[in-house]
This record gives C-alpha cells, structure tokens and sequence, in this order.
C-alpha cells in the first residue's frame, strides 16, 4: 500500500468521527450549553482560574497530551504488520481516547474544574479516590522508567545525539532567565533564541562527533541512565520557571513543526509502506513478546487511549475554557490530532524493509540479520552519522531513520540525511525529557501529599528537605525500574498502568453519564470502551504476569518487582469496577440520585495541578 492512501484513509476517518460523533455526544450525550458560565469566569483568579482563546487553549492541551507515546508506541507496535496499529489507532481513538478526554474535561468543567481524584471522590468514594491516586502514581513511575529507556537505547554510544540533547539544557535556562529575569514577558525574543540556538545544536553536532572531545558525549547505557535520572531529580527540585517551563514551551515548537514538516513529506513523496499489513509475529515477537491483542492496544496507548490525558482534561484545562463549546475541538478534536501523530509515526516505521526494521529495532539475541542486511544497515549507519543501527531497541532510531528516509525524497534534501536522522532524534528525546521532568515533578507533589498526614511540612512545597526527600524517592523508583528492565518489559507495564487510569476514567464518565442523563443508554459510549479496556488490561496483566514469572530471570529480584506492580494494577482496575458496578446498578434502576455539592477535605491532585506551588 502507498503511504500516501494509509494517511487519506486516517484523515477521512478522523475528519468524520470529528463531525459525526463527536457532534452526537457534544449535543445529546454531554449537551453542552454556551450560555452557562464556566469555572474560568466563576472563580476567575488571574492564577490558575482563567478564561484563555480556544486556539491558544487547545494548543496548551495538545503540547500537554501529545509526549512520546504517539511517537514510540506505533513504531513498536509495526510489528505486527500496519494493518492492527493503524486500526487501533483510528478506532481507538474516535470511540475511546476522543470520548475518554472530552467526558472526563466535560465533566471537571461542570464541576468547578476539579481534578480527577475529587471527582472519583464524589462518585466513587474515598476508596475509588485512594485508588485514581495511586494509580496517577504508578502511571508516572512506569511511564518514567519506559520513556527513559527509549532514550538510553537512543542516544546510547551516539556522541552526536548526547551533545544535541545537552546542548537543550542551557538553551531551556537562558530562556527561562530572559522570559522572566532579563527581558520579562518577552516571549517572542525568547522563542526566536531558543529555536536559532536548537538549529545550531543540531549542526554543530556532526562537527563534536568527529573531534577529539566526541568521547566525553558518547555515554554507554549506564551512564545515560544515571545521566537522566539525575536530571530528572534536579529538574523536580529547580523552581519551574528556570527550566520545566522553557523546556516545555520551546519543545511545543519543535513537535508541531515537525509533525507538520512529515505530514508535508508524505504528502510530497508518498512513499510505499514495505511493512506487509500483517507480519508471521501475530502471536509475539522480537520487539513486543505477546500476541497481537491485547498488546497492540497497551502499546499503542498515547495515539488511541491515554489515561495519563485525564490529569491534563482535569487539570488545568477545564480552569482555562471560556466557554462550553469549546469543549468539542479541545477535549475531543485534540486526542484526534493526537491519533493522526501516531498514524505518521506508524507510516515512517512501515516504509523500512522488515529487515531493516527488525535490524534496527530488535535484540540481536532475538532477532538474527543476512549478511547482506548487516551490509545495509552498516551503509545506512554511515549515511545518518551513526557508528551502528543493529539492536537500537527503543523504536526513537527506527522513528528517526524512517524520518529521515521521508525527507530524504524532498527536492535538495538528499545530501542531508544525517542531519534529519539527528533533528529527529532531538525531536524525539526533547519530548520525552520534557516527560520526564515534568513527571517527576508532578509525582513528587502526589508524594508530598500522600506523606503530609505523617509530617504536616511534607505539604509545603516551599520546605526544601521534603522537596529532595520526595524527589529522591520518585527518581530513584523510576530509575531502579529502568536499571533491571527493557522495552519488551517496561512497555507493557507502561500500557497496564496507563490503561489502568482508562478504566478508572471511563467508570467515572459512565458513572456521571448515569448520574445526568435522561437517557440512561448514552451511558454505552463510555461503558463499551470501559469494558473492553478493562477485559484488556486484565488479560494483559495476567499474561504478562505469567510470563515474568516463567523466566528466564536475569534478575529474580526486579522480575518480583514488576510482577508486583502489575498484580497491583489488576487489584486496583478490579476495585474501581466493582465499586462502579454497584453504582451503575443503583442508578440504573434509581435507587441512587446525586446528592448535594460537597468539598472533600482533601484533594490528593491539588500540588500535581499545580496549585500553590512556589518551587
């Protein structure tokens, strides 16, 4: 199939899921009202209450969903062919990851834009609440070690790549000084710096690998994991204007430009998707080990379905609509954006050889190359600037090479294919930097909380030695699961929590569906998508479970860990749902009405949204 046809078809399917469905559960199902004053203007503060365009909201909530994960798990899940990837991705995210942030932000706004955690409170109890807590938890520890790992297995050995990404951490300072220090409020100056010092990273770049300093960036796996987690640990600590705040503004440029310049490229080039529609790896493989379902849906989960969205749909978004109709392009439009990144990142994969494509991204325990493949992959090497590809597991060097084979066929491009292959790379591993301080951060406010009614100071974040003692304990948790795991372990575990939060999100627009609705059987457009995720988290845990206790084990004590986590996981989608049963029976039959508006006490997602912060 041509590339081009593969993009028509998502396009079409996004476009029509946009204008039909989303239309259908704007108008009955959520039945927005454009005259109701939002949490915006009610509670106006010129703080975290304030009333922001559509546009420039919805770029904010775009930059916030859209990490990695669009980018990396199509490019894994290509080993099953492009048919189930692309499939997941397009009915996924119109009747699931769409629905999913539209009811959860509908929902946080009609209830004075409260976290998620608050709203389970209310319709879930205090225990269904405890556990949205601690799975928002899990998801960043996981998503942490999983991301990290796609960045070790990028940058590793690669003295190009580590100096492009180190040359981002002063950018993101200067810019943060001139934003707020130097030149205060002057954004567009900032903006310009930054983009013309990242241009100038990436081609000073080639010119480092081949001098005398090229040993001092080419790390080797371990010390890249050291490397990361100690950046995560002081980025959580430093205030955020000085660099989790730069980081992210400058990294928002640099994702839509460059999802803009592929979509361009295949438009332009259309190049042929040599990945067959289905590969012999339905039932596992070298890359992802368990069968076609239900491991492509927990590969692929930013791109279809996402808990993590429900943090941002109830965070600080719902604060910041002006009004109710915007609820449809930012809460449903934004995840279909998001779906048609990961249909781009699956094309640039699926237009490699399987060869090349399981050279690249495969063990070379698991996966043996030709002699004439080898040879290939060795040329290929020389073209980007790299000293091998065999066994870059992770798929950022599979995304990369696949980038850069796109823009290679535009008009004067040719001669510069090292130079796209390590803009990608920075493209990538910005994103998921920008992950990983920003997750620390939030999970180190969580921990604060969590820790408060034990010593009342935990709660300030103003009180220096429990911000390192929390950021201590997230980091090195996270950092210990990416010492003893890989990607064909970390990813899974990453899907499991992530889906985890799916279902808690989806039991809790079903429930608030139930609780409003005149009509009880708008209900089934979150209750179908719970069932199925939570059938599929199930079936996954229990496999994944299985087959971490079947060993091999490298490493007893870290396989007991991650099968821990993920029975953790399965206990906490079985208690929300079983809390969620009870509810939907009581309010299917009535017996159970909404009762009045009360304030938790407590709201464990306050410090994660950011609210009186000042470090």
């Amino acid at each position: 199939m041509n590339s081009l046809t593969l993009l028509v078809i998502g396009m079409c399917v996004l476009a029509l899921g946009y204008r039909y469905y989303g239309a259908f559960l704007a108008a009955k199902v959520a039945v927005i009202d454009p005259q109701r004053p939002t949490p915006a203007y009610e509670f106006r503060d010129g703080k975290d209450y304030h009333p922001t365009n559509r546009w420039v909201l919805f770029g904010h909530h775009f930059a916030a969903i859209a990490g990695a994960g669009p980018l990396v798990g199509p490019v894994l899940a290509a080993q099953y062919g492009y048919l189930p990837g692309a499939l997941w991705i397009l009915i996924g995210s119109v009747f699931a990851g769409a629905v999913q942030d539209f009811i959860i932000l509908h929902a946080s706004v009609r209830h004075r834009g409260h976290s998620i955690s608050r709203i389970a409170e209310r319709f879930l109890g205090p225990v269904g609440a405890w556990c949205t807590t601690f799975a928002v938890i899990f998801v960043l520890v996981v998503a942490l070690a999983g991301l990290a790992a796609v960045v070790v297995n990028a940058l590793s050995e690669s003295s190009w790549g580590v100096f492009t990404i180190a040359c981002t951490i002063p950018i993101a300072f200067l810019m943060g000084q001139w934003m707020y220090k130097i030149r205060p409020g002057r954004v567009a100056e900032a903006s310009a710096i930054g983009v013309i010092l990242l241009v100038i990273g990436v081609l000073a770049g080639h010119p480092v690998s081949q001098s005398s300093i090229a040993t001092w960036f080419k790390l080797s796996p371990p010390s890249l994991q050291l490397a990361l987690a100690t950046y995560g640990f002081i980025a959580a600590v430093l205030p955020v204007w000085m660099l989790l705040c730069p980081r992210d503004y400058l990294s928002t440029y640099m994702k839509l430009g460059t999802v803009f310049l592929l979509a361009v490229g295949v438009v332009l080039v259309h190049p042929k998707l040599n990945m067959t529609a289905t590969t012999q790896y339905l039932n596992g493989g070298p890359i992802i080990p368990g069968p076609v379902w239900p491991y492509v849906c927990l590969t692929i989960a930013c791109g279809a379905i996402s808990g993590f969205h429900t943090l941002i749909g109830s965070g600080t978004t719902p604060k910041m609509i002006s009004n109710e109709r915007d609820m449809l392009p930012i809460g449903y439009g934004a995840m279909l954006v998001e779906g048609l990144v990961g249909l781009l990142a699956l094309i640039a994969a699926c237009i490699l050889t399987q060869d090349h494509y399981f050279g690249i991204n495969a063990d070379p325990t698991k996966f043996h190359i030709s002699a004439a493949t080898a040879a290939d992959l060795t040329r290929l090497a020389r073209e980007v600037g790299e000293d091998t590809l065999v066994g870059r597991t992770g798929g950022a060097v599979t995304l990369a090479v696949g980038m850069a084979s796109v823009f290679k066929g535009l008009p004067g491009m040719k001669g510069m294919v090292s130079y796209w292959y390590h803009f990608a790379i920075m493209f990538e591993a910005l994103f998921i930097l920008t992950t990983i301080d920003t997750g620390t951060r939030v999970a180190r406010f969580i921990l604060q909380e969590i820790l408060s009614p034990v010593y009342k100071r935990f709660e300030s974040g103003t009180w220096l030695p429990g911000v390192i003692i929390t950021s201590f304990l997230v980091t090195g948790s996270w950092y210990y699961l990416l010492r003893g795991g890989t990607i064909a372990t970390l990813w899974p575990m990453l899907g499991l929590a992530n889906g985890l939060l799916s279902v808690i999100a989806l039991a809790i627009g079903t429930t608030y569906i139930l609780r409003r609705s005149s009509k009880p059987v708008y209900a089934l457009t979150t209750f179908v998508p719970f069932v199925y995720m939570a059938v599929t988290i199930l079936t996954c845990g229990i496999q994944f479970t299985l087959k971490l206790l079947a060993g091999p084990h490298k490493d007893l004590i870290g396989d007991l860990v991650k099968v821990a986590l993920a029975v953790i996981i399965m206990v906490l989608a079985i208690i929300v749902s079983g809390i969620c049963a009870c509810k939907w029976v009581k309010l299917w039959t009535r017996r159970e009405y909404l009762p009045e508006e009360t304030e938790p006490d407590r709201d464990l997602m306050r410090l994660a949204e950011g609210i009186d912060v000042d470090v």
